[in-house]
């Protein structure tokens, strides 16, 4: 403070000097800031709690859009473990369609009944229900590595007695291992490159080469029997060769693939807690696991039952030659097979809803065609048509899955899915042939028509879609 006279007055001027006070942590103009972040956050917490109460027992969220997804080539290990998938399927498909070509020999070998040969459709039913089951700890304990080991080596042992050819009960019990291998992988790889850029592409060329796995399977047995004049087992020979191959290719190409990796890529999105399968199938999410289960039971049904008993009904109906009916089974897997890389990019321009509702009234009509019109070669033609338009029924439906569920729950319902389906590959063709027994193999055709019916329906009450994801 200082004081002093102006002038000859006798006022005198007090100044003050200013008083400088340290700054105070939170400065007067900071507070509304503090304010207006109390209030984001507040705000954020209030529509947490909101979005909790709206979703209980509502469908979980979906992988969204703004995942960046992997592609088939990149990173780079991708393409090698894309093609191990590929081969992984390869054998798969020669494994189903192969039996269908076989079976009237194994008739002949063992002196079997239709009702007892159908056992061997029968027994891979209780592998896929365990690779249900299991398939999700094999994938957090071992993670994809071991799911590609313990398939390929359940086929080659599966492969390996069925080459030595023992009493036909013990090969109806090494079957289940060969159904456990398959489910394991179907669930696994489906899994995989359903969450992939471009998922309905890369899914059709997964599926084609189970469609090419079944196209030269029929094609190499049925000319090794009937032209080189070999035992059937000898197929077996082959199958042993492709499992060993596919034992060693999917364990390097996924070696780094463990059980922690998976974990980490795959956390939970939503609040439940517990066994994911119990989550897949009882939780928000049931409706989507079970109506595709049903739709795939209804479709690989149809599948195995038509490819499994084609070359029986061809010969003992239509009266063709042995080759040209073992060629008619070749027809309808090359069908599937082409149908699955063609139409896998004609399904997402369509639409995969629509285009599935368009392709099952299609192979209805060829059904009711091949069944009622008693030529060869229109049943050929027809037969192979309809596998054309059967071929992308698969892939829609684990796109449906991954499209409508969140990713921690992909593996366990499509494994669960996918058991459905090997249970309809077991159940529906050994129903033909325990019908056949009484009635003739001329009942695939109701049946397998009935079957196209039901899962047209089934599709309908899939929820709908989301756009898809790039």
């Amino acid at each position: 403070m200082a004081a002093y006279q102006t002038g000859g007055s006798s006022t005198s001027v007090v100044e003050l000097d200013e008083i400088k006070t340290p700054q105070q942590p939170h400065s007067k103009e900071s507070i509304p800031s503090i304010n207006r972040q109390l209030s984001h956050a507040s705000s954020q917490r209030n529509r947490s709690l909101k979005d909790e109460d709206v979703n209980d027992g509502a469908l979980p969220s979906p992988t969204t859009a703004t995942e960046q997804l992997q592609r088939w080539n990149h990173p780079r290990k991708n393409t090698f473990r894309t093609f191990a998938t590929f081969w992984g399927f390869v054998i798969m498909g020669a494994n189903d369609a192969a039996v269908g070509a076989l079976i009237p020999y194994l008739e002949e070998y063992y002196h079997l009944t239709y009702t007892i040969v159908a056992l061997v459709f029968l027994s891979p039913l209780f592998g896929y229900v365990a690779s249900a089951l299991l398939n999700p700890m094999i994938h957090d304990k071992l993670g994809q590595r071991g799911v590609g080991i313990i398939a390929g080596a359940c086929h080659l042992i599966a492969y390996v007695a069925a080459a030595v050819h023992p009493p036909f009960p013990v090969i109806v019990v090494f079957f289940i291992l060969a159904g456990f291998g398959n489910g394991l992988a179907d669930a696994g790889w489906n899994a995989w490159v359903g969450n992939m850029a471009n998922a309905n592409e890369v899914l059709g060329f997964l599926h084609a080469c189970y469609g090419l796995g079944a196209t030269i399977a029929p094609f190499i047995a049925t000319t090794m029997i009937t032209k080189g004049h070999l035992p059937w087992y000898y197929f077996y020979y082959i199958m042993v060769g492709a499992a060993g191959v596919e034992v060693l290719f999917s364990a390097w190409a996924f070696w780094e693939a463990s059980g922690a990796e998976y974990r980490a890529a795959h956390p939970r999105t939503s609040g439940a807690k517990g066994n994911r399968m119990k989550e897949a199938l009882w939780g928000p999410a049931s409706r989507v696991t079970w109506l595709c289960a049903l739709f795939l039971a209804g479709y690989v049904g149809v599948e195995v039952a038509l490819g499994g008993w084609i070359t029986t009904f061809m010969l003992r109906v239509r009266h063709g030659s042995p080759f040209a009916s073992g060629m008619t089974a070749t027809g309808f897997w090359l069908g599937m097979t082409v149908g699955r890389v063609v139409l896998g990019f004609v399904t997402p321009r369509i639409g995969e809803s629509l285009a599935i509702l368009i392709y099952l009234p299609i192979c209805m009509g060829l059904e009711l065609l091949f069944w009622l019109v008693p030529q060869f070669y229109v049943s050929a033609v027809a037969i192979a048509i309809q596998g054309a338009f059967l071929g992308p029924l698969f892939p829609a439906a684990v796109l449906a899955v991954s499209r409508l569920l969140p990713k921690h729950l992909h593996v366990s319902s499509i494994g669960f899915a996918a058991a459905f389906g090997g249970g309809g590959a077991a159940v529906f063709p050994f129903a033909v042939g325990a019908i056949a027994q009484a009635k003739g193999v001329q009942v695939l055709q109701p049946i397998a028509l009935a079957l196209l019916a039901v899962i047209w329906l089934l599709w309908f009450g899939l929820p709908k879609m989301p756009k898809k994801r790039d």
